[in-house]
């Protein structure tokens, strides 16, 4: 199955404005969610789709503006994590006259595909989003609203779920699951009398659109000549949001559930701080670029110096992209591989390392050799994310044990023995996580109303038992 953490917009203008421009801007801005693939889809229209970065696309965005111009749309970046990356796994899906786009998961996607007859659901053939737009359009045709058939279908689905809807009325909807796995906002542009759903307030900025509000969990929003109107599908009390989007996925100008992600990072390093306070450091340094806020945090935290040793080259292909959403290991590497330090600022140092998070260990070993060959005498790594032991089904692309770093292949170990094991893997001095506690306490967020499924092995927040499979299993390869 093809599994989705992306990013995911709906736009309409009351004034009749057309908004495709707006939403190529909008996926731009949502590009750290997703590098794989975009598209958009308008009402009566077959979905555009592109392989690639939106930016790649810039030679036909005159073309595409004129042909789609609509005062209605919605778009898609995608960061597979399951499927093959294709342009055929690309969204937005079109079934009948609904165009879907998501961001999130459907885990028990087999079994909803024997509801609408997909008995030969493979992950080469289908996707959970195509899968999940074929049950909803039956819905919506036995019960005549949107909002009834996403009563039923969380009832039958079990996952991650940001979607946003488009039908051939013009009218764009937007809905958010009941847990609130995968962050999802509202904004309006008065000059344009616009509404906009994004997954991120960043795609807002980028428009000149104003923050409203989170869409709040288990909340269905339409948007159309009517203007803006709202029900609840679901009403369950506790949520779930994904603790992965404060430390690494979400853009630092965002606003998520209240909280800014850049101070949330920020306080995230000085409670790292008081965690390891490693005084006799030298300096701290971020790993480029979402590690940045929490370093300086680590840094004016103990009052050591903080610089940039590190520093991504942004003229190859592949160094500006983000390493961890690439889907194959070779891209992962090549991108690292243009991570350079800068040698005059580490030779004969204690280096402290602050990363967002340690997942397959790729970035760390590669980053650490360069340190060492940059002549750093010591090397000290503190990781802003606890320690990821179990695979994610809500969206994140870590979906097999044995690619993840911590794997200890079915030997007992505590957390403080795995900790050891990849400290040695890396080849650091000394490696700090995180852990849920102080990283739910350094947001903001109670503990309890957030996801840490991948640390603590707890998918009770999904509703599921996972068999846990390889990862080529889980890809269709």
């Amino acid at each position: 199955m093809v599994k989705e953490n992306c990013g995911v917009v709906g736009i309409f203008s009351l004034s009749g404005t057309n908004v495709v421009p707006m939403a190529i801007d909008a996926l731009r801005a949502l590009q750290h969610r997703g590098q794989e693939a975009w598209g958009i889809a308008i009402p009566k229209k077959e979905p555009l789709k592109r392989l690639g970065l939106v930016s790649a696309a810039s030679s036909e965005f005159k073309k595409i503006t004129e042909e789609y111009c609509s005062p209605s749309v919605i778009g898609h970046v995608r960061y597979s994590t399951m499927g093959r990356s294709s342009l055929e796994n690309a969204q937005p899906l079109k079934v009948k006259d609904l165009c879907i786009a998501h961001n999130g998961t459907i885990a028990n996607v087999q079994e909803l595909s024997n509801l609408v007859g997909g008995c030969s659901f493979t992950p080469q053939n289908s996707s959970d989003t195509l899968v999940a737009a074929q049950r909803l359009v039956t819905l919506i045709s036995e019960n005549g609203q949107m909002g009834k058939a996403l009563s039923i279908l969380k009832n039958e689905m079990i996952g991650s779920y940001c979607f946003t809807f488009i039908t051939d009325d013009e009218s764009v909807y937007a809905a958010r699951d009941p847990k609130g796995f995968r962050p999802m906002v509202l904004g309006y542009k008065k000059s344009d009398n616009t509404y906009i759903v994004a997954s991120e307030s960043s795609a807002l900025s980028a428009v000149g659109a104003e923050l409203q509000r989170d869409v709040t969990p288990g909340e269905l929003i339409k948007l159309s000549k009517d203007g803006l109107e709202t029900e609840r599908f679901s009403k369950e009390n506790s949520t779930a949001h994904c603790s992965f989007e404060f430390t690494y996925f979400a853009h630092p100008a965002s606003k998520m559930e209240g909280k800014n992600i850049y101070v949330s990072r920020k306080r995230i390093g000085q409670f790292l701080a008081k965690k390891f306070p490693i005084k006799d450091g030298d300096l701290v340094i971020p790993v480029p670029d979402s590690a940045r806020p929490a370093a300086l945090g680590y840094a004016q935290e103990l009052g050591i110096p903080f610089d940039e040793g590190l520093l991504k080259d942004r003229y190859s292909k592949k160094g500006p992209l983000r390493s961890f959403i690439e889907p194959h290991q070779t891209d992962r590497v090549e991108i690292n591989r243009w991570i350079i330090p800068i040698r005059e600022i580490i030779e004969g140092r204690h280096v402290i390392v602050v990363d967002d998070s340690l997942v397959r260990g790729t970035s760390s070993k590669a980053i650490i050799k360069a340190l060492k060959r940059a002549g750093a005498k010591k090397i000290s790594m503190v990781i802003t994310y606890p320690q990821i032991n179990f695979p994610c089904y809500a969206g994140i692309d870590f979906p097999s044990q044995k690619e993840l770093a911590t794997f200890t292949n079915g030997k007992e170990m505590t957390s403080e023995e795995i900790t050891e094991m990849v400290r040695r893997d890396i080849g650091a001095d000394f490696l700090g996580y995180n852990d849920a506690e102080t990283l739910a306490a350094a947001v903001g967020i109670p503990k309890d109303s957030m996801c840490f499924t991948c640390s603590s092995g707890n998918y009770d927040s999904l509703g599921i038992t996972p068999e846990f499979k390889t990862r080529a299993e889980m890809k269709g390869e």
